[in-house]
């Protein structure tokens, strides 16, 4: 896990027009002694942590490690053992998964879950499926107050679109779209239910490097322009460093740190749950040698017209182009 230094400091983002979700009405996401067990499997021990207002949090560890088994406790598609998911004044291991989502959290999945012969806008508008008020008679009916409420959704779907960077596509079906924009499809019918909070799991799996870049871009914005919070699973971690302002590290269902990117990159327990134990050994000699190296070589300085010494035997030789 290298250290990556911070980002550049960016223009300000700009708000997305008529979001209904300001900082002030995003409350702590509070997770306490989450407990899941599977018959004799404990997937989650006693995890917690809190997701401050308007920040964006990231639950890393190696696979298998729960970070799934968590998302899916909170979204309310599993039922925790034990603990307390509180939003704001909600409890939400008690919820069904829709009653969660009309609080505003919003999630997204690590496979893509959309429906490919839909269109994307027909995608996006199942995200505005919550915020309906018009029963079925009138908008079977096409009566005047359901065409109101229907012009309104699909105005936002293309605000909505734009922020995203996806409205060249909503005549598309989503299902010919390519990867990395069926995942921004995805982020965008989350931000159509008006979310809180999002839940991403793993927004840039299976992304190459320029999708990636403009991901975690449009993340920044999400976050700057809407004010909401985020919650983050990603095996990224060059991603996670330059995003997160807290980091949550799980392995074997058990949290094992937390703190900003700068500090878990150095702890020695998340450096052996990713590395192992050999291989976190070999990657603190390997910095020890490459310091003693630095040192060596500042102070090995020959001396007025004397030659430098040889390398050691195989370091010039036999080597192409040496």
């Amino acid at each position: 896990m290298t250290p990556v230094p911070p980002p550049a400091p960016e223009a300000p983002a700009p708000d997305v027009p008529g979001h209904d979700v300001t900082g002030h009405d995003v409350p702590e996401l509070v997770v306490d002694g989450l407990t899941v067990r599977f018959a004799g499997l404990t997937a989650l021990d006693e995890v917690g942590f809190t997701v401050a207002p308007g920040s964006l949090h990231a639950l890393i560890g190696p696979n298998g490690a729960g970070k799934s088994t968590c998302f899916n406790v909170l979204s309310g598609v599993y039922r925790a053992t034990a603990g307390s998911v509180r939003f704001g004044d909600a409890e939400l291991t008690s919820l069904a998964p829709h009653r969660i989502a009309a609080l505003g959290v919003a999630r997204t999945f690590q496979n893509i879950a959309l429906s490919g012969r839909l269109s994307t806008a027909a995608n996006l508008m199942l995200g505005r499926h919550r915020l309906t008020r018009t029963g079925f008679l009138s908008a079977g009916l096409r009566l005047p107050a359901g065409r109101r409420e229907e012009r309104r959704h699909r105005a936002r779907v293309q605000e909505i679109a734009e922020f995203v960077g996806i409205d060249a596509h909503l005549a598309t079906p989503a299902g010919a779209l390519p990867y990395g924009v069926q995942k921004r499809v995805e982020l965008a019918r989350a931000l159509c239910l008006e979310p809180r909070i999002l839940l991403l799991d793993e927004p840039v799996a299976g992304m190459n490097g320029a999708e990636r870049r403009a991901m975690a871009a449009t993340l920044r914005r999400v976050r700057a322009g809407l004010g909401l919070s985020i919650l983050l699973v990603e095996h990224d971690m060059d991603m996670v460093a330059r995003l997160a302002d807290e980091v949550t590290v799980l392995d074997f269902g058990k949290r094992i740190a937390s703190g900003p990117p700068a500090v878990i990159q150095r702890d020695p327990e998340v450096i052996r749950a990713y590395l192992g134990t050999s291989g976190a050994a070999q990657a603190a000699a390997r910095t020890a040698g490459e310091a003693a190296a630095r040192t060596v070589a500042r102070t090995a300085v020959p001396a007025a017209g004397q030659a430098p010494a040889d390398p050691p035997r195989g370091e010039g030789e036999g080597r192409p182009g040496s």
